[in-house]
């Protein structure tokens, strides 16, 4: 086995986008507190279903990372159903190294129902129990990026935890989902301190921390004290926000792009800045990276249609000279 640049570890689901137009948005103070809501009782006509396999937050990283040029494997878990055999195809055909995704037999591949509306979505999402098996690994990667995973009692963590402690060459990058939010930083304290870099959007770096309200700088400096050597937080249409290694504090705004739909906003923006820090490129050209992907991505339907090459991305660099600043 060749050496991998990255190594994604993850869930993996089929998406099923419902485009709605009979709901409204109920919101108290501000866009991620609102509350979708429809009649109750009711049948709801939709406009149309639309099914995108090979989804979910390590799914969606490792299939931009290699349009961005890594080598690139995925440690995942899926059933042997018609939405697995999809999902395989789809990484395969993008040039991901599947060898290390599990086939479970008689439970389905976890399939999300994405609830989309006007520009936006609300997921719901449902983690199978699959028996989750640590791969034989014989070269250790450059980096690892960890997401969302349904370990309920996280004994996969501990062998993640226990192969990075035996390989300390490794880099980490974790963006931790809904069951890892959960679980609380103490139960995984040891994959917090061993973090080289945390992606997160602002509420979930609140939840990590249980600092609700908390304005962003101050949430990234609280994330570096639980072990993270340089924290990125975005903020939707508000930009993003980096405190790198040094402590410096930088600050990317948001291209100026309408959005059709937001699936995989995050996750293109982590693949990119992560890929970018791989080409060693600087602070500032990782976040510019991430904003232009990330740019791209809401522009279509799903997580994987407006996903760029590294070529197209630092074109549209050059050309709009775009670079984040010291905040």
């Amino acid at each position: 086995m060749n050496k991998f640049d990255l190594i994604s570890i993850g869930d993996n689901a089929t998406d099923a986008f419902i485009k709605l137009s009979e709901a409204e948005l109920n919101c108290e103070i501000d866009r991620p507190e609102c509350k979708i809501c429809m009649r109750f009782a009711a049948k709801i006509p939709y406009e149309s279903v639309t099914e995108i396999p090979a989804g979910g937050n390590s799914s969606n990283v490792v299939l931009g990372a290699t349009k961005l040029g890594l080598k690139t494997a995925y440690i995942s878990s899926l059933g042997s159903d018609g939405h697995g055999e999809k999902a395989l195809a789809k990484l395969i055909e993008a040039g991901v190294d599947a060898s290390m995704i599990t086939k479970h037999p008689n439970i389905p591949t976890n399939y999300n129902y994405v609830l989309w509306y006007q520009d936006d979505r609300t997921i719901l999402v449902h983690h199978q129990k699959y028996d989750y098996r640590w791969p034989e690994i014989i070269e250790a990667p450059t980096w690892v990026f960890l997401s969302s995973i349904g370990d309920e009692d996280l004994s996969f963590h501990q062998k993640l935890g226990a192969w990075l402690v035996a390989n300390p060459e490794i880099k980490l990058a974790f963006s931790p989902g809904t069951l890892q939010i959960k679980a609380g930083v103490e139960k995984l304290k040891d994959i917090y301190a061993r973090t080289e870099i945390f992606f997160g959007n602002k509420q979930e770096a609140e939840k990590v921390l249980n600092l609700p309200g908390y304005e962003i700088k101050k949430l990234a400096e609280e994330m570096k004290k639980i072990g993270p050597k340089i924290v990125v937080i975005t903020n939707g249409e508000a930009g993003a926000y980096c405190l790198d290694a040094e402590n410096n504090f930088w600050f990317m705004p948001a291209l100026n792009t309408k959005a059709f739909e937001r699936t995989g906003a995050g996750d293109a923006f982590s693949s990119s800045f992560l890929s970018a820090i791989f080409y060693n490129q600087t602070i500032a050209a990782a976040l510019a990276w991430g904003a232009v992907n990330s740019s791209a991505v809401v522009a279509q339907v799903g997580p994987h249609a407006g996903l760029l090459t590294r070529a197209e991305i630092e074109a549209k660099i050059k050309s709009d000279n775009l670079s984040a600043q010291k905040a």
